[in-house]
């Protein structure tokens, strides 16, 4: 279990002098410091980092990943990414006014370290990682909400494209809600609905796994040497989309003075959050199905039917969340350049029209997109390939290196860059070969369906 650590690992350049003059400089800030928003606890950004990450989008393909990597790569490659991403948010967290200013959004954060180009670069990145992450997250309410209906009527008519359309309506309410911060209870809804999706799920795949013959279960590798080696590819991709959070420096803006400790804290609890739910899962849905296990897990599960569909109602929940804060980089861009008073909460009448009209467009393509092409597993490979690896893993670790934020013992120093470049090399690897395996599947998807096919 993580626990919640005073000071992340070895980050012995963030000293507690400076911690000490950032809390002054709170005090002294006082109602302004309010008013620009900092006023979260840290239990509201662990609220809010959960909400981002352990959702049921995010580890539902978890046992899938497994299965397509097989047991000995597939746990080593969700362990390793566990750990690579509490540690690169850590990295995240302790760049807060690392040249003396806030860094209130990554695609800023990335500008004060690497000019123009890394804000622009940052910006590509995060609207890949939104706009994929919330395509999926679609299709996986839609799915959820479609299961649901089925359970109490049988016969319906309806297809999984209403329910996408539905769900799409309701993010376009939420979507009114003016700021990250607004969310905060919501939020925290959907952090105690991860926790009951993953202990429901969880329960239903081991009662589900002991009904079956266990000698019918097999934990081969499937298909034939190409398919497996595309399968393990998109796998990657799919790892590396459960943890991704495309939203930290935003999240942070959030909360209250000491900024770093308190996103420390909540960090480290999430990722508690992770463990007790990413791991158990991802090992039991391998354990119970093997190589037959579904992208989405709640596909695999057959009875009882009450508990799949509570797992079913945590999902739907949670994931309306996660969907909100992945829109927001995406409204923040168009409102920075549109709205008239981009500060207050009670903006006029008519920046409040600008913003529903840019919201609507917003949810028209990404449900139409969602809708078109209902391929999920897809979806969170590529989606976890181009966006989030960038994100979560490689510019963490090149820009605490380039921000000369490094301990003064040479010799930790000189470890802390062999670390930082080893996990930049490696998932910039992994990026590429989990977008080699995503459009691969997606090809292949398409010639296999129609558009808006009812999956």
């Amino acid at each position: 279990m993580v626990s919640q650590p005073s000071t992340p690992p070895h980050l012995t350049n963030v000293d507690r002098a400076e911690e000490e003059a950032e809390a002054a400089a709170a005090a002294a800030a006082g109602a302004a410091e309010v008013a620009e928003g900092g006023r979260g606890t840290w239990k509201h950004a662990a609220f809010h980092v959960a909400t981002t990450i352990a959702t049921p989008a995010a580890y539902a393909p978890l046992p899938f990943a497994l299965a397509s990597l097989g047991w000995p790569l597939g746990v080593s490659s969700l362990v390793s990414a566990t750990l690579a991403t509490w540690y690169s948010s850590l990295l995240i967290a302790s760049l807060w006014r690392w040249n003396g200013k806030k860094q209130v959004t990554y695609r800023h954060l990335a500008q004060s370290i690497f000019g123009s180009w890394g804000y622009w670069s940052i910006a590509f990145f995060q609207q890949v990682a939104s706009l994929g992450n919330n395509i999926a997250i679609q299709i996986a309410a839609g799915s959820s909400l479609k299961a649901i209906y089925k359970y109490y009527q049988k016969d319906g008519t309806l297809k999984l494209q209403h329910f996408i359309i539905f769900f799409g309506i309701f993010e376009l309410l939420l979507s009114q809600l003016p700021n990250i911060h607004s969310l905060r209870w919501f939020n925290a809804i959907c952090t105690f609905c991860t926790i009951g999706f993953a202990g429901t799920t969880i329960g239903v795949t081991i009662y589900n796994g002991k009904e079956i013959d266990r000698k019918t279960v097999s934990y081969s590798l499937q298909g034939s040497s190409s398919t497996k080696v595309f399968k393990a590819f998109n796998a990657l991709g799919a790892i590396a989309f459960s943890f991704g959070d495309a939203m930290l420096p935003e999240i942070q803006h959030t909360v209250r003075q000491p900024a770093r400790m308190n996103m420390y804290k909540g960090v480290s609890a999430a990722y508690t959050i992770i463990l007790l739910s990413y791991w158990q899962l991802a090992f039991c849905g391998y354990w119970a199905f093997g190589s037959d296990v579904q992208p989405y897990i709640l596909a695999s599960l057959t009875n009882p039917d009450w508990t799949i569909i509570m797992a079913n109602i945590f999902a739907v929940i949670q994931i309306a969340g996660c969907f909100q804060i992945y829109c927001r980089p995406t409204y923040a861009y168009f409102e920075d350049r549109m709205l008239h008073d981009k500060h207050t909460t009670h903006f006029p009448i008519g920046d409040r029209l600008v913003r529903l009209i840019l919201t609507s467009v917003y949810m028209v393509v990404i449900t139409l997109v969602a809708a078109a092409m209902p391929f999920f597993g897809d979806f969170v490979s590529i989606c976890g390939a181009i966006g989030f690896t960038p994100l979560d893993f490689v510019f963490p670790a090149i820009a605490y290196l380039k921000a000369g934020r490094m301990p003064k013992d040479p010799k930790l120093r000189l470890l802390v860059r062999i670390f930082n470049l080893a996990i930049a090399t490696w998932f910039s690897v992994v990026a590429i070969l989990g977008c080699i395996g995503a459009v691969r599947f997606i090809t292949e998807d398409i010639k296999t369906y129609e558009f808006f096919h009812d999956m």
